[in-house]
């Protein structure tokens, strides 16, 4: 089907469950093995309690503002990479001869080469509105933060409960946020895919494993216990 073999569609497969595994391990099973996402998240609603009594909050709003940047750049940088993959699908028979030209190409026919193609633009796109999506959350955070009573009125019942909303909605755009690097990430796995299967496989399990150890056994993770 669709040009594949039979050791494709297994190696897609995995490449499947992998990604998937790895989301629910840093999204689920993370928050109480304490990963680096959730030790992050505990400091992100630190940060929204010492907003709450700062008597300026240009510093929380330009902190908002770097990771509303962050998301933009990898938004835009989505879609050049939809864009380059588009740009390969239209100039397929010379970028066959490229690949079957290394020592290790195997681009297949190209039928398969446009499949693997569609497939790694649908990543982009994926994490394209991952990332967008963020930059918007991001923004609303913003709001949340300038809505947020202060002076006075800084202690009251009122300001807790919206610098906790300030809080839980910076968690979800950085949620969003991480999904689309992960996207990026397994993207890079994926690659492997134009070399085989096999080579699939085994860059798909490279990427796991350098994403959990970073997870859960970096010196960044030490650093913030």
């Amino acid at each position: 089907m669709l040009g594949l073999t039979l050791l494709d569609g297994i190696a897609f497969g995995y490449f499947a469950i992998a990604w998937a595994t790895y989301a629910w391990i840093v999204e689920v099973w993370g928050g109480r093995r304490r990963g680096l996402t959730a030790i992050m998240h505990d400091y992100r609603h630190r940060w929204m309690a010492e907003m709450l009594v700062r008597p300026n909050r240009i510093v929380d709003t330009q902190i908002n503002m770097t990771l509303q940047q962050g998301s933009s750049f990898f938004a835009s940088t989505s879609l050049l990479a939809v864009g380059a993959c588009l740009g390969l699908m239209n100039a397929s028979d010379r970028a066959l001869e490229v690949v079957q030209g290394l020592s290790f190409g195997h681009a297949g026919s190209r039928q398969q080469w446009e499949v693997k193609l569609a497939g790694l633009m649908v990543i982009f796109v994926y994490a394209f509105f991952k990332f967008g999506w963020a930059y918007r959350v991001f923004n609303y955070c913003a709001i949340l933060i300038g809505a947020t009573p202060e002076g006075d009125r800084r202690t009251s019942d009122e300001a807790k409960a919206m610098a906790n909303r300030a809080a839980k909605l910076n968690g979800i755009a950085a949620a969003h946020f991480n999904r689309g690097q992960r996207a990026f990430f397994f993207a890079l796995g994926y690659l492997g895919w134009f070399a085989g299967p096999l080579v699939f496989a085994a860059t798909t399990t490279a990427v796991f494993a350098v994403l959990y150890r970073r997870q859960f056994m970096s010196e960044s993770r030490e650093a913030v216990l």
